[in-house]
């Protein structure tokens, strides 16, 4: 049986995936493209219009494509989750619809095709199952979900509503996860949830809360590796990597509120952890982040990020910009490039307010026009631009470590690699030396990626 696999959103679809995956091989199945396939699957996100309208446009599509051909059709995760209805509704070519609260269901639904029946889905007790593995095959980077869910309730956001309350991931499992991964060849682990910086375990053994788990997890890995610290950058003439097993941990997403001094001081004492953070600002206007019910101030956000810069002087930030939201004025609007430029963000995920029915913004009174939204949204985008030369220009000649991730699109003598501050990278290197670290220094400007020369 062959199957197909798409993936809208965020990282924590694309984990999930992974592990939808690791099933579908489990019970015998193997991929293959969408014309040969006998089970088509849409991992879709509902958090931005357009990631749900793009999911729509596909299953339009593959619904008549079933006309000319016979396949079965399962559109899963988060507008799974949000649209059951109106998908079974609108969609009758769409055999299985399955939320983010039912993970058995998967396995029965393989099963039943396989034996050439239909499996009819039903409702699990709404209680998150962390997948066994997260893990594409033959990878050297990987990601790991420590907790699920969201108890914030950002008064424009859907994910607490189609992903739940937070629910922490027991640290064993964490730990053997991770143990797994670097058996494997894996050099980079990216930690996922919605938020990150508010996990807490409670167990037996006690509690731990998310600085507490970074520290267990740089402490095991060091006595797996039987060393003090992060094994140094090691290389023989020729430039390859000597040094085994998982180098680099990042963790995403993280909200300000939640960001302690202690997990400052962690990040500021274990370099095992990437000097990068993506600290989602959304605005710089103390009204508008109190109508967002973000639970914090812009006067919080930068006391943070000033703590940050003092404890980690060489870490780089990027940020989450949304514009456009009910009641923003032009002054609001003044307040969000002020606070960018304080900040500096090396990138930032820019967007406009669009609206989540079910979510309390929208029916907040004061929408601003579409077109003023987009004239917003350009000022931001362009402001991010100069933002983001002034950084690079900062750089250059500067030496760092690299995570080598592919050859570059433009030249099968280079490699595209990214820094541990989340920069991209070329430099002449050939394919072997792809998922191997390695020292570069950064000598020019291509775009938004450095050229590099290695050292």
């Amino acid at each position: 049986m062959i199957y197909h696999l798409e993936t809208y959103g965020c990282e924590m679809n694309k984990a999930e995936s992974a592990a939808m995956e690791q099933v579908l091989r489990e019970h015998g199945w193997t991929r293959g493209e969408e014309d040969s396939a006998d089970l088509i699957i849409l991992n879709t996100c509902t958090v931005r219009t357009t990631a749900e309208n793009r999911a729509w446009n596909r299953i339009s599509q593959l619904s008549a494509r079933k006309q000319q051909r016979h396949f079965a059709l399962a559109v899963v995760g988060c507008m799974a989750e949000q649209h059951k209805d109106a998908i079974r509704k609108k969609a009758p070519g769409v055999d299985y619809v399955l939320g983010t609260f039912q993970k058995q269901s998967f396995g029965l639904m393989l099963d039943a095709l396989a034996q050439g029946k239909h499996y009819d889905v039903f409702e699990e007790t709404p209680v998150y199952v962390f997948g066994t593995t997260h893990h594409e095959p033959g990878s050297f980077r990987s990601f790991v979900p420590i907790m699920h869910g969201c108890n914030n309730f950002c008064s424009y956001c859907i994910v607490p509503y189609v992903r739940g309350r937070e629910v922490s991931r027991n640290p064993v499992d964490i730990l053997a996860e991770i143990d797994r991964l670097e058996d494997v060849g894996v050099r980079e682990v990216t930690l996922l949830g919605q938020n990150v910086n508010s996990y807490h375990w409670k167990g037996k053994e006690g509690e731990l809360d998310f600085p507490g788990l970074l520290r267990l997890i740089a402490t095991h890995l060091r006595e797996r590796h039987g060393t003090r610290s992060r094994p140094e950058y090691h290389a023989d003439a020729k430039g390859n990597d000597l040094r085994e097993g998982i180098g680099w941990i990042r963790f995403l997403t993280s909200h300000p509120k939640d960001l302690s001094d202690e997990l400052i001081k962690v990040l500021s004492e274990e370099p095992l952890f990437c000097r990068h953070l993506h600290l989602c600002a959304q605005s710089g206007s103390n009204e508008v982040l109190r109508r967002m019910n973000r639970k914090y101030t812009r006067e919080y956000y930068l006391s943070l990020v000033d703590k940050l810069r003092l404890a980690l002087p060489d870490l780089t930030l990027s940020s989450d910009i949304l514009v456009g939201f009910p009641g923003e004025t032009e002054e609001d609007l003044e307040q969000t490039l002020d606070l960018m430029r304080r900040v500096g963000f090396i990138y930032s995920f820019m967007y406009h307010f669009n609206v989540r029915q079910g979510t309390p913004a929208a029916s907040m009174p004061d929408k601003v026009p579409e077109k003023i939204k987009k004239q917003r949204l350009a000022r931001v985008i362009e402001l991010q631009k100069e933002l983001t030369r002034a950084h690079m220009r900062t750089r250059i000649g500067q030496t760092d470590e690299v995570l080598i991730e592919g050859m570059s699109r433009r030249s099968r003598k280079e490699v595209l690699a990214r820094t541990q501050r989340d920069e991209m990278v070329v430099f002449p290197a050939d394919a072997s030396r792809i998922g191997q670290f390695a020292r570069v220094r950064l000598t020019g400007i291509s775009g938004n990626t450095f050229r590099g020369e290695e050292v």
